[in-house]
């Protein structure tokens, strides 16, 4: 079956990452990877991602960056700057730039693609969820946005709980919740080869991992 055409899903797909600049992303890669080799793979996760969403169908993609946009931003994405605040803060806000279902993602899963995301905002649920296999979240979607501040304001972030919490915040709150794969985030160098191997043909990320692994040689 052919995928339905972008108009035909109102889904909002919201990316969520900082400016890949040496020393303020990936920063658990180094070492071994130094800085700069760090924020490579970082540009190469969110590009990769940014791909994907561009693939996925959609009503609008937007990028909400903490930083400057640079050439690795493709064409076809809006840009909304991050909110002050915890995580918590800025996932609330992103869902409140929305109006209608929205799923939010990082820039953590290079190995996402538009198949993971088969029937998100237009299944019939009120929320998506998709853990992380640190026990994290690496995607989170509503049906109505305009609840998430009452949803994700207030959960810790960035704990083994956070995905285990968050979901039972969904649950309580009574909403319909349609379980996503479990992916692993890039945090580690273990991590990083992993998602490479995970990666669709074409990944940056893949490339630029095998790219680092010849120049050890």
């Amino acid at each position: 079956m052919s995928p339905r055409p972008a108009a035909a899903n109102p889904l909002t797909l919201l990316v969520v990452a900082k400016q890949p600049l040496p020393g303020r992303v990936k920063t658990r890669l180094t070492p071994p990877y130094t800085p700069h080799e760090a924020a490579a793979l970082a540009e190469a996760a969110l590009t990769d991602t940014l791909h994907a969403v561009l693939r996925t169908p959609a009503r609008r993609r937007v990028l909400v960056l903490d930083g400057s946009p640079g050439d690795w931003l493709p064409p076809g994405v809006e840009i909304a700057p991050q909110a002050a605040g915890g995580l918590d803060e800025r996932i609330a806000a992103a869902f409140e730039l929305c109006d209608g279902p929205a799923l939010l993602v990082g820039m953590d899963t290079p190995q996402l693609t538009p198949d993971l995301l088969a029937g998100v905002g237009h299944d019939g649920h009120d929320a998506w969820f998709g853990p992380a296999a640190d026990g994290g979240f690496w995607a989170l979607g509503l049906a109505e946005p305009a609840r998430a501040g009452a949803l994700v304001r207030g959960v810790e972030m960035s704990t083994e709980r956070t995905g285990a919490v968050q979901r039972r915040r969904l649950v309580e709150a009574g909403l319909s919740v349609a379980q996503l794969p479990t992916l692993r985030d890039v945090d580690t160098a273990a991590d990083a080869a992993s998602v490479a191997a995970d990666c669709p043909p074409g990944s940056r990320f893949a490339a630029v991992m095998a790219s680092l692994a010849q120049a050890v040689r």
